[in-house]
């Protein structure tokens, strides 16, 4: 529940920098930026959330590292699909 809830939020945050984009970028330009931006901040977001994983609740990197790579690819993919539709 909780990976899903990381996913939704992220998808949340991929809204709200497309909007930015869209809003001060002046149309697709912004779009495939804010894109771009939102790949490099979700992939540290998502490493802390690993990190969090490994650290406080104990589990092993190998445990933890196909649910980092479920929460990043999903936000991820939707981003290169705005990015390819912006340019």
């Amino acid at each position: 529940m909780r990976s899903a809830i990381i996913i939704l939020g992220g998808l949340a945050l991929l809204g709200l920098f497309t909007l930015a984009g869209w809003r001060f970028g002046g149309g697709s330009p912004g779009l495939a930026t804010a894109a771009k931006i939102f790949v490099a901040i979700w992939l540290v977001a998502a490493l802390v959330n690993m990190w969090i994983g490994v650290a406080q609740a104990g589990y092993s990197v190998a445990e933890e590292f196909p649910i980092f790579v479920v929460i990043f690819v999903i936000p991820a993919a939707a981003a290169a699909l705005v990015w390819w539709k912006s340019s």
